[in-house]
């Protein structure tokens, strides 16, 4: 027969068992997220060619070390950041930044000619575009941001063809988390447009 003692104690760990589970239940779901491309949003095909045919360089893209993490980076105040409990990015924030950004000038530009730099490879490059995000956040339920400064430089660097900086912003339109990542890569979209005309006025393209 079980004493008072071994009964208390096996109450006491079935207790605390149910606890567990009952947290464990109760907790919320990790959801991760991704920027989207041009083709990704809206389906867009690629146009006919309208440039000679170039090899692009991108790089080197440069991220503030306040977004290198896996949290999603919000905005509560000009000096306070949230950092999201439950709500992530997929990957690398700035590979899939710069991946996106590379996808959104192949359509835009009619090309898939582009080196991810650092590159040791035989082929140069025509241009290549050195971006610097300053800033790229923004709060839920309004605003996101983006603030970059990049440059086109010349064949084998020799010329810097122009430099620019360029801000960006967007309304997210809803409160969640997808729809601040959604408002997000509309910037992207908006700074890829941006360097696309930029390197059709380089080349002699429409």
């Amino acid at each position: 027969m079980m004493s008072r003692t071994g009964a208390n104690i096996t109450v006491m760990v079935l207790g605390l068992l149910l606890m567990i589970l009952t947290a464990c239940a109760g907790s919320a779901p990790t959801r991760f997220y991704v920027l989207n491309s041009i083709a990704g949003s809206a389906g867009e095909t690629r146009p006919a060619a309208d440039i000679p045919h170039v090899t692009i360089g991108i790089g080197p893209v440069e991220f503030p070390p306040y977004l290198d993490r896996q949290p999603i980076v919000t905005r509560v105040s000009a000096n306070e950041l949230h950092l999201a409990g439950f709500d992530q990015w997929a990957e690398p924030l700035k590979d899939n930044w710069t991946r996106v950004l590379i996808e959104n000038l192949s359509i835009l530009l009619a090309t898939d000619s582009f080196i991810l730099l650092p590159f040791r490879g035989p082929e140069p490059t025509d241009y290549r575009v050195a971006i610097e995000v300053i800033r790229f956040d923004g709060q839920l339920g309004k605003d996101v941001s983006l603030l970059v400064h990049w440059s086109i430089l010349g064949k084998d660097d020799k010329k810097i063809c122009m430099t620019r900086r360029s801000s960006f912003k967007e309304t997210t339109g809803a409160s969640g988390y997808e729809a601040l990542v959604a408002a997000q890569s509309r910037t992207v979209e908006a700074l890829s447009h941006e360097i696309a005309g930029a390197i059709k006025g380089l080349s002699g393209g429409k």
